[in-house]
């Protein structure tokens, strides 16, 4: 019974985590996560000449990880919306707290302070200006333009590497900074925080600082899209199926167990 309670607990991790999955199919530059079992601790009933005589007492949850792989690349035609082709975060900064986080969700947008921001107001972090040595808030203004120029933003582009390409009214046209991209080397140890934020980065194994995108082992930006969820609907569904049927046939195992007690206690009859 104890060994067909602790697969029900395991199992019922098991579909919300699908669940979960499966609830943001949708869901821009989201990563899904796997559930990973263990045996529990088995009980040591005796011993013979062959060795020691062990009966398992239930399963585990050992582990429960982001899968950090690629999802599929879509065309918005937005200037603003950044897609990242291959490894590597966008970093991000809380306007508040001044608390940092990566993120894949590139759906950004422009603010009315010319700052390149997450949907729920997070600022973009990169170069500022042209001299690409100051790291600060990305912005598409004329903030850094040549002499001073005051002239409004008619357009801009976002190239692969990350430089921003602004050009005014009055057909100057400069760099204005580059977004920079984060890698790890554990990226699964990465702490999601929601809105698609992670935290974490130190135990992730960060890199030093930030870098251009397509360097340090990072994939490029393709500018005008966005990155959509990894989630293979296919492949969660038969998951859904297979952990469905486990926690069936355990909670079987209860009611037998349950049936054998009570055949146990009415022998006293």
């Amino acid at each position: 019974m104890d060994s067909g309670v602790s697969a029900l607990d395991q199992f019922q991790q098991d579909l919300d985590v699908i669940g979960n999955n499966i609830a943001n199919v949708d869901t821009v530059g989201f990563k899904s996560a796997n559930v990973e079992f263990a045996d529990a601790l088995s009980e040591t009933i005796g011993s013979n000449s062959a060795g020691s005589e062990q009966v398992g007492t239930g399963v585990i949850t050992n582990s429960i990880t982001d899968s950090f792989t690629q999802g599929s690349i879509t065309s918005t035609g937005v200037p603003s919306n950044l897609a990242i082709n291959g490894n590597g975060f966008f970093l991000v900064k809380d306007p508040s707290s001044g608390e940092e986080y990566v993120t894949r969700d590139g759906d950004f947008t422009v603010n009315s302070s010319g700052d390149l921001v997450t949907s729920n107001g997070m600022l973009v972090q990169g170069y500022t200006g042209a001299t690409g040595n100051t790291l600060g808030n990305i912005q598409i203004s004329n903030a850094y333009a040549p002499n001073g120029d005051t002239s409004a933003v008619q357009s801009y582009t976002i190239n692969g590497d990350g430089t921003v390409s602004i050009l005014l009214a009055d057909g100057t046209q400069f760099t204005g900074g580059q977004v920079l991209v984060q890698n790890f080397t554990a990226p699964t140890q990465l702490i999601s925080v929601g809105d698609n934020l992670y935290t974490g980065m130190t135990n992730a194994g960060a890199l030093a600082a930030p870098v251009a995108p397509g360097t340090s082992g990072t994939g490029s930006l393709v500018s005008g899209s966005l990155e959509m969820s990894n989630v293979d609907l296919a492949s969660q569904l038969t998951d859904l199926i297979t952990a469905q049927r486990g926690f069936e046939a355990n909670a079987q195992t209860v009611t037998t167990s349950n049936e054998i007690l009570q055949d146990l206690v009415n022998l006293k009859h």
